[in-house]
């Protein structure tokens, strides 16, 4: 299957680079270019890819505005990644709420960025490492670190293998086979687990996981 992506950025440089970086993939697709957020989601409208990138300070309506009216759309099949080269708690949180399925620096390495795509057209999420790490460190000052919260002893040994799989931006397909169940399976275990611990979706489910340290447990 291949992937069709729209690049939104209001510096040309950076949209023909990343574009370049995203040809070299035979699996994804760069449709349409946007230079600030109205563009993009009116482009996003018409062309419906499966991935929209927005740089988060854009011209007319910034990335978060756009995210957040393309995600608002009716029918909307399209996943969103952000990238910053500011990655301030206020953006991350933002863009979590706002329903990314990434939040990624400028900086990041091509081949990590490719992935990151790959990661959002299948309705995964990834959170940039670095940023990932400052969270950790921040929460694991302030919580005990032996102690998690009290509501994960509501999530089955099975509910909880799944929410570390989720965590590590794992499939359903992958989640199966490591598990040695079917996908439906895991669809149940996913929904029980939002429900359990009073998640949104799968990717409060993620933040969930890093924040409270659990992602982090054997």
């Amino acid at each position: 299957m291949t992937i069709s992506v729209l690049i939104a950025d209001d510096h040309e440089g950076f949209r023909s680079g990343f574009r370049a970086i995203l040809d070299t993939q035979d699996d994804i697709v760069c449709v349409a270019e946007a230079g600030d957020g109205e563009q993009a989601v009116a482009l996003v409208q018409r062309l419906r890819p499966d991935v929209a990138v927005l740089d988060i300070r854009m011209p007319r309506r910034d990335g978060l505005g756009a995210a957040k009216a393309i995600l608002a759309l009716p029918g909307n099949p399209t996943q969103v990644v952000v990238l910053t080269t500011h990655d301030t708690d206020e953006y991350v949180h933002q863009a979590v709420h706002a329903g990314a399925r990434g939040f990624l620096l400028k900086s990041m390495p091509p081949e990590e960025l490719i992935a990151a795509v790959r990661i959002a057209a299948r309705g995964d999420v990834l959170i940039d490492p670095s940023i990932v790490r400052r969270h950790l460190t921040r929460f694991a000052d302030a919580l005990d670190p032996v102690a998690l919260p009290v509501e994960l002893e509501q999530l089955t040994g099975r509910e909880r293998q799944v929410l570390q799989s989720l965590s590590r931006a794992h499939s359903n397909a992958e989640i199966a086979r490591q598990l040695h169940i079917g996908e439906q399976t895991v669809k149940t275990h996913i929904s029980n687990i939002l429900r359990k611990l009073q998640l949104r979706d799968r990717t409060h489910a993620v933040a969930y996981a890093h924040l409270t340290g659990f992602a982090d447990r054997p």
